[in-house]
């Protein structure tokens, strides 16, 4: 994950958020453009308005950067993914819907997912949103399991025991994902979460409609 190199400047300092912020929206602007692959330090730090020197203070490089821009995005679309009620895996009256918000948030940032997680991509940062979604989903069936009674985790560190369904839904959700946004998005978000309700529900063995 990202870090502060300047000596001694916290890491929730007003100015380095809002170098982080720049930094981010200018690479989110570029991968609407061209790769994420073809993408330089020189052209983010360019176009966020800040020197490479700048850059280098906050990231190792583009990938970092990446990695960081997504995991605001990725949680959000990790907290729109259909859940179960409390003490139950298999109540949800409005999990069409919550999937349906999941596959409209990607296809509001398109361009950037489709250039993190098409062929001229990073491995890194598809790493990292696989372990995001597997650690979501574990820790939302983990949830329902125990009644709502365990706390959240904060998301830092996404390791969790090894979990087969939710490795196995993470997985699911990256490839159907990756070839919807690959394809160009052909179908509506709507349409997406009718086709892929009854196939993750099936991996719960549940009825379609109730995931996870």
């Amino acid at each position: 994950m990202a870090t502060t190199r300047t000596g001694g400047t916290p890491s929730g300092d007003r100015r380095v958020r809002r170098t982080h912020a720049a930094l981010a929206r200018a690479l989110i602007q570029l991968v609407e453009e061209q790769d994420l692959s073809r993408i330089s330090v020189a052209d983010v730090a360019g176009r966020a308005g800040v020197s490479r020197s700048t850059f280098y203070d906050h990231y190792r490089d583009v990938h970092e950067l990446a990695e960081a821009a997504c995991t605001a995005m990725i949680d959000d679309l990790i907290g729109s993914l259909p859940g179960p009620g409390p003490g139950t895996v298999d109540v949800t009256l409005d999990a069409s819907r919550s999937l349906e918000a999941f596959f409209a948030s990607l296809a509001e940032h398109a361009g950037l997912y489709r250039g993190l997680l098409g062929p001229q991509g990073s491995a890194r940062v598809t790493d990292h949103i696989r372990r995001r979604v597997t650690a979501g989903v574990h820790d939302r069936v983990r949830q329902a399991l125990a009644g709502g009674d365990l706390p959240e985790r904060d998301g830092s560190s996404p390791e969790i025991p090894h979990d087969v369904p939710a490795a196995f839904t993470a997985g699911a959700l990256i490839g159907v994902v990756t070839d919807w946004l690959q394809r160009g998005c052909p179908r509506s978000p709507a349409e997406m979460a009718a086709l892929t309700m009854p196939l993750l529900s099936a991996i719960y063995g549940v009825d379609a409609g109730t995931f996870p």
